[in-house]
């Protein structure tokens, strides 16, 4: 389909039966700390708390009448889910919907609230793709037609009504949107509207580093497959993008920022000081990518907006979100530090960290000469931790910087304590598991009778995924066997063995 024909579907595009055009809200705080005018538009306002009802909405407002009769199938993490649940809800038609077991259960208590008596909910997989690849046998079985949530046009339209609205809304000089990627569907829609009115506005996508298959697939030319996704950003955790969708954005989009997890929780405090809401990760994609962007490019003075396109956060997930925001800000640094074990060394380590707050501090005796200290400090600016270690080195005590190490973060701030002269043989690992029933069985159920489990820390992340860290003793001649072993395994895991931090603390 042709940009032209796209225009013309964006601009006749049914939404407004359930949709509304959402604010255009200016960011004062944001603006002023970034020295640019930044404008948040809010689609976590809508009445699913997110964008996707526009693309559903319009597809099944175009079906004919014997596919209405039929009944409809979609696969969602979630707030596509919700979109066409509602839409079932309004138009009086049955939908079944797939989501991954993995679904914040707000979203799937929010698809029955939604659709009701009209909605069949089948929950399968860890991820979009698994809860796609069973909505498709579901639909060849039962003959139902498919609501793809990000790769169709109708969709594609749907969404693209986003850019039309910010566009009527914003009518001066902007210099770049910035958009979430998961599947495509709301870059595609918007880029193709944005492009054809003003093509001097660029259009910026952003991902998580752990979920980009739309930047890797740019990058390369075609489309790329992740093996695993990351779920902390669920409502983007697709392993492929659309083949329609890729196409657009091939054309279309200037380019794709990636951040990490920490920078979206601190993108999330910030829309929550800026608006008093609380979007769910991939709602604060759009404002993580910005601040990114601006670092990057020390621009000022530019016009920004950012979509923040969905609010249906897990009120548990809070907790990790604030832990992990003042690290995004670089507002909390975190170091390993060595003393030695003498009369009036500890007391002369804390006159360097002087009025500083602390936020952590754990220590532990190594040996009869030295001790170790696990420190967290409140920062003022970005890269103080380096200046802040370079103190702590120069008065002569041996500092590890942690701040961006993961296996300190999750971990080791929790079990400060000393390695054992039983864990022989001993490898760390720190693994992802999906937050579901018998995930952790799984795991334990897959081990070698004679691989003991030396050490175990266990992260609930809110109700999504939590992460565990396992010291796993494994002779020397099974080393092969454990390897196999973890790539039939099927979570998400890294080797921490020879991480610095473990030596010193477990």
């Amino acid at each position: 389909m042709s940009a032209p024909d796209y225009l013309k579907k964006i601009l006749t595009a049914r939404v407004y039966d359930v949709a509304r055009e959402s604010e255009l809200t200016f960011a004062r705080r944001l603006s002023a700390r970034l020295a640019n005018q930044i404008h948040l538009k809010r689609e976590d306002n809508q009445a699913v708390f997110s964008f996707k009802l526009r693309g559903a909405y319009n597809r099944m407002a175009n079906l004919s009448a014997e596919e209405r009769q039929r009944g409809v199938i979609t696969a969602s993490a979630g707030n596509h889910a919700q979109g066409v649940a509602l839409a079932a809800s309004r138009l009086g038609l049955h939908a079944v919907i797939a989501m991954p077991v993995t679904t914040p259960q707000v979203k799937v208590d929010a698809v029955r609230t939604h659709g009701g008596a009209n909605v069949e909910i089948a929950l399968f997989g860890d991820s979009y793709s698994d809860a796609y690849e069973h909505a498709l046998t579901i639909q060849a079985r039962r003959g139902l037609t498919f609501v793809h949530p990000f790769n169709d046009p109708d969709v594609i339209a749907g969404q693209g009504t986003v850019a039309m609205e910010i566009l009527r809304q914003l009518q001066g000089p902007i210099d770049a949107i910035f958009v979430p990627i998961g599947g495509g569907g709301l870059m595609a829609g918007m880029s193709v509207y944005i492009k054809a009115l003003r093509p001097e506005i660029k259009v910026i996508g952003v991902q998580t580093e752990d979920s980009c298959a739309m930047a890797q697939s740019l990058k390369a030319g075609e489309r790329v497959t992740l093996t695993d996704v990351g779920l902390f950003s669920d409502g983007t955790a697709v392993k492929l993008v659309g083949d329609e969708t890729f196409r657009i954005c091939r054309e279309h989009v200037d380019e794709v920022v990636l951040v990490d997890t920490d920078a979206l929780c601190a993108a999330i405090k910030d829309i929550f000081q800026e608006t008093r809401s609380l979007v769910e990760p991939a709602g604060a994609l759009a404002v993580a990518g910005i601040k990114a962007y601006v670092e990057r490019e020390q621009v000022q003075g530019r016009t920004f907006v950012a979509v923040t396109s969905g609010a249906n956060m897990n009120f548990d997930r809070m907790r990790f979100v604030a832990e992990r925001a003042e690290v995004g800000e670089e507002g909390e640094a975190v170091f390993a530090v060595t003393i030695p074990e003498e009369r009036g060394s500890f007391k002369r380590f804390c006159e360097l960290v002087g009025e500083r707050s602390v936020t952590e501090f754990s220590y532990r005796i190594a040996d009869a000469q030295k001790a170790h200290l696990f420190v967290g400090v409140q920062t003022r600016k970005r890269d103080e931790d380096a200046v802040i270690a370079a103190t702590f080195e120069k008065h002569g005590f041996a500092t590890l910087d942690l701040t961006h190490d993961e296996l300190s973060k999750q971990h080791i701030r929790y079990m400060v304590g000393g390695r054992s002269p039983l864990a022989h043989d001993e490898l760390l690992y720190r693994f992802e598991f999906p937050e579901r029933p018998g995930a952790l069985m799984r795991f334990l159920s897959s081990m070698a009778p004679n691989w003991n489990i030396s050490l175990f820390h266990y992260r609930n992340q809110g109700a999504d995924y939590s992460n565990i860290l396992v010291g796993i003793q494994v002779p020397e001649n099974e080393q092969s066997a454990f390897e196999q072993f973890l790539k039939t395994l099927g979570y998400a895991y890294w080797n921490e063995s020879n991480n610095p931090v473990y030596s010193l603390f477990l």
